[in-house]
């Protein structure tokens, strides 16, 4: 059944009610705070499917880029973009560290907050990495 969601005109409180598509329209819906009929239908978010090409083609756009080097705010949105739009489950560091890049802190300060970022792989520059 679909859930349709509404505010009330009243109270200002939002609620949903499921309805049929044949009930829609034709039943009338009542605020469960105040039972005023003075209701507003809203529109909820909606999703849009995106091709895995579509995906990889908004990531690769260079034009948003420019100067995120010095701008780690601009940087941090880039990665939550990223991360949401491959649509797999990223580990809970990650969050950690884009949360502190748009809270404006330097990908220098987090490695020191953070130096086990690496997952206690190793490697680096001195250890032979390609």
């Amino acid at each position: 059944m679909p859930i349709y969601q509404y505010r009330c005109l009243n109270c200002k409180k939002r609620f949903e009610v499921f309805l049929t598509y044949t009930e829609y329209g034709t039943k009338r819906v009542q605020c469960p705070h105040c039972s005023s009929d003075k209701i507003q239908r809203r529109i909820g978010r909606i999703r849009v499917a995106k091709s895995e090409e579509s995906r990889m083609d908004a990531l690769t756009d260079a034009s948003g880029l420019e100067g995120i080097e010095n701008d780690p705010q601009a940087l941090g949105r880039m990665m939550r973009k990223m991360g949401n739009e491959m649509g797999e489950e990223v580990p809970p560091e990650f969050d950690e560290v884009v949360d502190r890049l748009e809270a404006g802190q330097s990908p220098e300060d987090i490695e020191k907050a953070i130096p086990d970022l690496d997952g206690g792989a190793g490697g680096g520059e001195d250890e032979g990495d390609f």
